[in-house]
């Protein structure tokens, strides 16, 4: 069995619950606050099936399992990359109303240490939770994010072809 770790980061937020849980739950839209990229899910429910779709729908970045989702408190899934032959690791949000508005917490568990998903894991989830934070009080991402997402679109039909979309069905 290959070495694990585990990865917290914690952010306060100026919103409301229902803002960052919109944020980081809503389907069939982007998601600012991840990488610019649409949540697709036959049902956010313990036992459903996830993937993060790139803008347009044809590339899937992503896939998981829904393990928890205890609005607006807790959701958890898995995560693998499409275009890593990795293991999966798991994905907690958790969210607490604190005074003045919300602490996020994002754990992520059972990274495999040395491989490319951790290391891209560790680096990815503090700019998802600064561009959350980002979103949730100003309406958008940084500039700098916004360029990184430009680039992203442009580099977009570069993506393997093992990562389009109908290779990873709900």
């Amino acid at each position: 069995m290959a070495e694990t770790e585990k990865a917290i980061y914690k952010i306060f937020i100026k919103g409301t619950m229902a803002a960052v849980w919109r944020e980081i739950t809503k389907t069939n839209e982007v998601q600012k606050c991840f990488f610019n990229m649409r949540l697709e899910t036959n049902g956010l429910k313990p036992g459903g099936k996830m993937r993060m779709l790139t803008a347009n729908g044809k590339y899937a970045g992503i896939v998981g399992d829904v393990l928890e989702f205890d609005p607006p408190r807790r959701y958890v899934h898995t995560f693998r990359f499409t275009r890593l032959d990795e293991p999966p690791c798991k994905v907690i949000h958790e969210l607490r109303e604190v005074a003045g508005g919300v602490e996020y917490i994002q754990t992520i568990e059972d990274l495999v240490i040395g491989t490319k998903t951790a290391k891209q894991m560790k680096q990815g989830m503090v700019l998802i939770a600064k561009t959350l934070k980002a979103v949730v009080e100003t309406g958008r991402p940084s500039f700098g994010v916004r360029m990184l997402y430009v680039l992203f679109k442009v580099l977009e039909p570069l993506s393997p072809k093992k990562t389009r979309a109908e290779n990873w069905p709900l």
